[in-house]
């Protein structure tokens, strides 16, 4: 019984990260039609509308978060503190993906798993020779896949990297913040300020059109509904049963289905000189995870 629940929860995990990494895709088509800010305004706030049946639900069933605790002033700083890191990271991110490919995104947003025990240093956190090690490999796979020849990265690539600082601070703050209030309340309302954030800098920067964004519907209504509604319950339910080193393992092959996704839909062709840098960052996510999840069990 316990080896059928860890199979279905690693398939649910591999279905979560099958829909974020094909969710790069989405990302540059939508880019097509509409700006930056107005796509991830849009798609965050289709993303909480969709994640608040699930919350209600829960909240039903499981009876663990008051209506006084919903609406508390410390949770919704802290959720306000996610949302300004969950802003700046999908900012960076979306800017830089209209200027480079869906599998480099995906590839280089990962990098956030390497990122998470190194910003750990500053919390005192102990970060294992391993981890080193897989942070090393992960460097020189990105300089492989986005160093060009000359010597020079794009633009693109440095935004999405930037971004991908961003997630790891996330990471690290939604640890924190998760085990003093609901973790799944505070993701709602994160996503609620990323959608404020993002729609008001739309409004004051972009011109917003009723014609982009009708030609950006499946995009956003993808990014929107699955990558954050689906997606993110998805994670919840499966990692109450799978092992954490498993999980771990199993999400980081989100940027192998970017690069998936951006040849077949795309038509997104990486040299031998990237697959090369592919696997040596592949590799270096998946040593950082593996001992960092052991180590937690540890402690």
């Amino acid at each position: 019984m316990q080896t059928t629940n860890n199979w279905r929860a690693n398939l649910l995990l591999l279905i979560t990260a099958m829909i974020w990494g094909f969710a790069f895709v989405a990302q540059r088509q939508g880019m097509e039609h509409i700006s930056p800010f107005t796509f991830n305004g849009l798609r965050f706030a289709i993303g909480s509308l969709s994640l608040l049946p699930v919350v209600l639900l829960l909240r039903r069933r499981r009876k663990t978060v008051t209506r006084t605790e919903m609406l508390s002033l410390p949770m919704l700083a802290g959720a306000l503190g996610l949302g300004i890191v969950l802003f700046l990271g999908s900012s960076f991110q979306q800017f830089g993906i209209v200027s480079t490919s869906a599998g480099k995104a995906g590839f280089i947003t990962g990098l956030y798993v390497i990122l998470v025990p190194i910003l750990g240093l500053f919390w005192r956190q102990k970060t294992t020779l391993p981890t080193w090690f897989g942070a090393l490999l992960a460097v020189a796979g990105m300089y492989l896949l986005c160093v060009t020849t000359e010597f020079s990265i794009s633009r693109g690539d440095l935004l999405v990297l930037i971004s991908a600082l961003f997630w790891a601070m996330h990471v690290l703050l939604i640890s924190w913040l998760s085990r003093k209030f609901d973790a799944l309340l505070l993701s709602l309302y994160q996503f609620v300020f990323c959608a404020i954030f993002s729609l008001l800098a739309a409004v004051e920067i972009e011109t917003i059109t009723i014609a982009g964004i009708q030609d950006a519907t499946q995009p956003i209504l993808y990014t929107g509904i699955f990558s954050v509604g689906i997606a993110y319950t998805l994670q919840i339910v499966a990692q109450q049963k799978a092992h954490p080193a498993h999980a771990s393992i199993i999400l980081s092959l989100e940027s192998v289905f970017a690069v998936i996704g951006g040849y077949f839909f795309l038509n997104e062709l990486i040299p031998t000189r990237g697959l090369i840098g592919c696997g040596l960052m592949l590799t270096g996510m998946l040593l950082s995870q593996l001992f960092s999840s052991k180590q937690a069990q540890s402690l």
